[in-house]
């Protein structure tokens, strides 16, 4: 008794735990079932040679060929004769439609369950080679569309993405916003990407990059600095190293995240990026076309690949090398970025060039004959610095680092009014943190979407007007609405003072950028794309953060765009290596040129922009061109 009440409870135990293994081990224990039932259906017929009427009494096999066709199909035992014989197919019979019918039911939960596990995108990712996008900001659909184009000549290319959100929710969002997606595949998933299981869903074992966004609510940096530190000290991780691209909003955060991540990640600091370009754009006329046309993969981009064929040569020398592309700077083992650097360096077998160009298979020596008239070429002149007014209207978390930035640029005596209604402005002005004495910094409360609250700043006076979006006070399409207010007020105070007013406004999301084409201000640093391209691109590309940072940084090279004139008699047509090598002579390197000509196509809205022109083809320049130089002032 206490025998068989052991293997009962035996039984009792393997059955409960198959329940809680899922569906395959349901399947067995019926199968196991359904076989003991057969093989004692067998032994029963076998022993006690019942056989049907009229017919030879069965061995065991052929009793348990007979037991399982009943076991199989109920209809079997329809044609069966003698009682004896009916009544055990009966038993039998009954058992087949109690098994048949429960692996049904296990079938049907179990399909049920596997297509609810999909709908809610818990299943685990099974691609290589693919693109991780871990969390969920309005950022994702332009990440996406710039994936999107790099992977056009790619082989079955793959975007995974995982947050917090409904997988459908996810999907409908992503097809809705980002149009056509070519050849690239998307894969959503739900789950936490601070969580270790949750990130072995998306398989970063195998992957090509990770993209860390910057999610929405609070201490969205905690979030991001958790997830890199998920990915890289996972216990199961893969030995390669990770090619991580993360975004930052808060730069105080940026030395942890460095900690955390080190090698692996590169940081995009969000709003330390749009300040700068900001700054930058406000100081020069049409200078966010250069950075945009730079992170965009649709156009020219920067490319860190070795070139043997430039080892001996000095860095002058290189940069007259290429007819198609742009050298701006080198590379060394250590994977420091050293961007325009003495022209008399010469450059190591074992550093890498870092070239402006359309595409990598572009990206080659040797050129057509150099034509440089050199009787065209001037000599460099001195500038000399004056005070400017800056004025900006309207607030957010990105205003202290625009004043900031916009310190370290200006000569003394520089004036800067910052001028909206956001509570506790005045405060938070008369604390802003400025580097040097040169600039002093005022501060107005005014309703910036007002038209008589503008007149009465006296706008016509400033230099430079920067507006910036309430974006911390409202959601981005209000924000967004309230700048385009605020500019079309501008426009008007323009044409009545018979003036051009120089204007850069900071535009949230880049929907509106074309409604606010008619504003004619003359930049638009669109906040959420510039972010977008600089991680699209740091997943490419996993020196381009370092190589910004040098871009943005006073204390190294910078884009300035200068008039032509300065460097070249513009009195008849020249060909850009004529203007490279004017460049060249003063230790600049000349990467392009602005051109507005009447009629001229401007699909990408750059202003007239052209980054890495052919440079043997000639061309007529006017006193209002610019030519587009990194430089080291």
């Amino acid at each position: 008794m206490k025998k068989r009440d052991s293997l009962g409870a035996r039984l009792r135990y393997g059955f409960d735990k198959s329940m809680a293994a899922g569906p395959i081990a349901l399947i067995g224990w019926l199968a196991v079932v359904s076989l003991l039932i057969i093989i004692a259906a067998a032994a029963f017929l076998a022993v006690t040679r019942i056989a049907p009427e009229g017919g030879e009494p069965l061995n065991f096999f052929e009793a348990f060929w007979e037991s399982l066709m009943r076991t199989l199909d109920s209809g079997t035992m329809g044609g069966d004769t003698g009682w004896a014989f009916r009544i055990v197919m009966l038993v039998v019979t009954l058992a087949g439609i109690f098994v048949v019918s429960a692996l049904i039911g296990v079938l049907s939960a179990g399909v049920d369950g596997k297509l609810d596990e999909l709908r809610k995108g818990r299943s685990r990712v099974l691609e290589s080679d693919h693109t991780i996008i871990l969390n969920w900001s309005p950022s994702i659909f332009d990440v996406i569309s710039e994936l999107v184009i790099a992977n056009a000549s790619r082989r079955r290319p793959r975007i995974v993405v995982m947050a917090n959100m409904d997988k459908v929710a996810m999907e409908d969002e992503i097809a809705a916003k980002v149009g056509k997606l070519g050849n690239t595949r998307i894969i959503c998933r739900s789950g936490d990407p601070t969580d270790l299981y949750d990130l072995a869903i998306v398989n970063p074992q195998t992957s090509r990059s990770v993209i860390v966004l910057s999610p929405d609510g609070d201490d969205p940096d905690s979030q991001v600095i958790k997830t890199v530190l998920a990915l890289v000290n996972d216990p199961s991780r893969r030995t390669d190293p990770y090619n991580i691209a993360a975004e930052i909003r808060d730069g105080k955060n940026a030395e942890v995240a460095r900690v955390v991540g080190g090698a692996e990640v590169q940081l995009v600091l969000a709003d330390q990026l749009i300040s700068r370009i900001v700054v930058h754009s406000s100081r020069q006329s049409g200078l966010s076309g250069v950075y945009s046309e730079l992170l965009d993969f649709d156009g020219c981009e920067i490319y860190t690949t070795a070139q043997p064929g430039l080892a001996g040569k000095t860095f002058g020398e290189a940069v007259m090398a290429y007819e198609h592309c742009a050298l701006i700077g080198l590379c060394d083992q250590e994977g420091r970025v050293n961007l325009n650097p003495q022209s008399e360096l010469v450059i190591g077998k074992d550093m890498r060039a870092i070239i402006i160009a359309e595409d990598d298979a572009a990206i080659r020596l040797g050129s057509t004959a150099i034509k440089i008239d050199t009787a065209a070429i001037r000599g460099p002149r001195s500038v000399e610095a004056k005070p400017e007014r800056t004025l900006i209207l309207g607030w957010n978390r990105r205003g202290p680092i625009i004043t900031y930035e916009l310190s370290r640029y200006v000569a003394p005596g520089s004036i800067l009014t910052v001028a909206a209604d956001t509570p506790g402005l005045e405060q938070e002005v008369a604390g802003l943190p400025v580097a040097g004495d040169n600039l002093s910094v005022s501060c107005r409360i005014t309703d910036t979407s007002s038209s008589t609250a503008l007149a009465s700043l006296d706008v016509p006076s400033y230099d430079h007007v920067l507006v910036l979006g309430y974006s911390e006070a409202m959601a981005a399409q209000p924000a967004d609405t309230r700048t385009l207010v605020t500019l079309l007020h501008l426009r008007k105070i323009a044409d009545d003072a018979g003036l051009h007013i120089s204007i850069v406004s900071e535009m949230i999301d880049v929907r509106n950028r074309e409604l606010a084409a008619v504003t004619k201000a003359d930049d638009f640093v669109v906040s959420n794309r510039l972010v977008s391209l600089m991680l699209a691109q740091a997943s490419e590309n996993q020196y381009l953060a370092a190589i910004f940072d040098d871009l943005l940084d006073e204390q190294g090279s910078e884009i300035y765009m200068r008039p032509v004139a300065d460097y070249v008699a513009i009195d008849q047509p020249l060909t850009f290596w004529t203007i490279a090598q004017s460049a060249r002579l003063r230790g600049e390197i000349a990467i392009g040129y602005r051109r507005i000509r009447a009629g001229d196509a401007d699909q990408r809205a750059l202003g007239g922009v052209t980054v890495n022109p052919p440079k043997s083809e000639a061309l007529t320049y006017l006193p209002e061109d610019r030519i587009i130089v990194l430089a080291r002032d």
